[in-house]
């Protein structure tokens, strides 16, 4: 009588982890949904960065003022982070989708989850940066007399603008990654 109670219990444990290897499926599939997206935020920002210059005459067709991404170490930095970081996300997509193949890995998990971490790091320190000079370069500083060039360079900043919005959505996918990499840790069978 004592063996049929552990032989129940067995056969539970066994129909358990099955639904457990679903939805560690579901969690790589989103996963790795969340890469592609990260990648293409990030390499779209990158790209909006470097493609960023405008050019304003000053009094003659002579004597011009030119601005451009590179004229700021900060955008350079987020431009080489965002590509650093694109990079990483593209050859991070194998082993997103061996892990849809193979629910059960816990290396490469563990791995990927180290880097999604430095990854993440690097790209809030790129962002974060490059936001302070856009919020410099629309609104300027009175107290050092730093002047708001927006007025001026609108369509400069617009494009720094707009490329802080697909790296800030790469964090936020990015930070997605690495609670969905936990939550797959923590439901290993």
């Amino acid at each position: 009588m004592m063996k049929a109670g552990a032989m129940e219990l067995g056969d539970a444990g066994k129909g358990s982890s099955t639904p457990r290897v679903g939805v560690n499926k579901g969690v790589s599939v989103l996963d790795f949904i969340f890469r592609i997206l990260a990648f293409v935020g990030t390499l779209g920002s990158a790209i909006a960065m470097v493609t960023t210059n405008e050019t304003l005459p000053f009094f003659t067709r002579f004597l011009q003022f030119r601005a451009e991404y590179d004229d700021l170490p900060t955008f350079t930095f987020f431009v080489v982070a965002n590509a650093i970081v694109s990079g990483y996300l593209l050859f991070s997509l194998p082993f997103s989708i061996f892990h849809i193949v193979r629910s059960n890995a816990q290396r490469t998990r563990v791995i990927l989850l180290f880097f999604d971490m430095v990854m993440v790091a690097l790209l809030t320190a790129a962002a974060s940066a490059a936001a302070a000079i856009v919020y410099l370069a629309h609104k300027g500083n009175s107290r050092v007399n730093w002047l708001a060039i927006c007025q001026q360079f609108n369509s400069f900043c617009e494009r720094t603008s707009g490329s802080l919005i697909g790296s800030f959505a790469g964090i936020i996918l990015l930070a997605l990654v690495i609670m969905l990499s936990g939550f797959a840790l923590a439901r290993r069978p």
